[in-house]
């Protein structure tokens, strides 16, 4: 796992040169696990590509879990960048497992038809209103862990989204408020099994979207303070090395603020939700003829100033 993990990352890397590796004094919080660690960590990523700072190796009090460190707010946030700003101790990244940023949300909430360019190539109207769906908690793995295929489905395809981390619980939220319960941005895969979204139990989407595996996340919590735009960020997706999407989270329909006022208005949110915002073009359903994930396939995911995360499809 480690050494598929460190492999799968450089080469990433390597192909990634369109945004290289920058050091930086950003907020980058991560999910690892280390050789010498009992148990996951929470850490700082020391710069997209980077290293990571061991949060606990700062203050031990702090939490080992996103979740709970989310839950802590501010408090929580001033340790981290008082770590940040130490000059502590890097563990290489060869050294590292990285985690998916959020394991175990109390949700994971989806949004359909979110770009206006994914909606022209389908030949579709923009949405009036978001279209919400969702994944279980249990289709979360890791920024560099495999994609399964299920015997299931014949239909496997490709999304890169750009997911939310709510930060803060609240209900019905005020678009003008919506940015307080943001913690941050991470980068996200919506796997997809379009036989069981489209044709299988009723049309409903849930099942063709939440098969374990099927989110992928990582590979930092990049918090909001340390994003320019969110909604102005370049976002694509590679199969095998070949661009399969090229977009910019402009191309949204309903940005952050509106999605997270919409949805609170059905549901309370929690510290550690995650809201995956929608896909760009270039699915494979929509190629003609249409292309499906196989065996073997590497699927890398990026967004500018975010990472990419880069799972093998076994």
């Amino acid at each position: 796992m480690l050494v598929s993990g460190r492999r799968r990352w450089l080469t990433a890397l390597l192909q990634a040169q369109h945004w290289p590796f920058q050091p930086s004094r950003d907020m980058r919080l991560v999910q690892f696990r280390a050789p010498h660690l009992t148990g996951p960590h929470l850490g700082l990523e020391s710069g997209n590509g980077g290293g990571v700072i061991n949060l606990s190796a700062f203050d031990p009090t702090l939490p080992k879990t996103m979740i709970e460190f989310l839950g802590q707010g501010e408090a929580a946030l001033s340790v981290a960048k008082r770590a940040l700003a130490a000059q502590l101790p890097v563990l290489p990244r060869s050294e590292v497992t990285f985690l998916a940023p959020v394991t175990r949300p109390d949700k994971v909430v989806c949004v359909g038809m979110n770009y206006v360019d994914h909606c022209k190539e389908q030949n579709v109207p923009v949405p009036k209103e978001p279209i919400i769906f969702s994944k279980f908690a249990s289709s979360i793995v890791g920024p560099y862990d495999e994609v399964v295929l299920p015997p299931e489905s014949q239909e496997v395809d490709w999304e890169v989204e750009l997911a939310v981390v709510v930060g803060k619980k609240g209900k019905h939220i005020k678009a003008t408020d919506a940015m307080a319960h943001v913690a941050g941005f991470t980068v996200a895969h919506d796997v997809s099994a379009r036989d069981w979204q489209m044709r299988r139990n009723g049309k409903q989407w849930l099942l063709g979207k939440t098969f374990d595996t099927f989110c992928p996340l990582g590979p930092a919590l990049v918090t909001k303070d340390s994003v320019a735009d969110p909604h102005n960020l370049k976002i694509c997706c590679r199969v095998n090395g070949e661009v399969v999407q090229s977009s910019n989270t402009n191309q949204m329909v309903f940005k952050t603020e509106e999605l997270i006022a919409w949805v609170s208005q059905f549901v309370t949110l929690f510290p550690g939700d995650v809201i995956l915002t929608g896909t760009p073009p270039g699915v494979g359903v929509f190629r003609k003829p249409p292309v499906f994930l196989k065996k073997g396939d590497e699927v890398q995911c990026e967004i500018e100033e975010l990472g990419v995360i880069v799972n093998k499809v076994v």
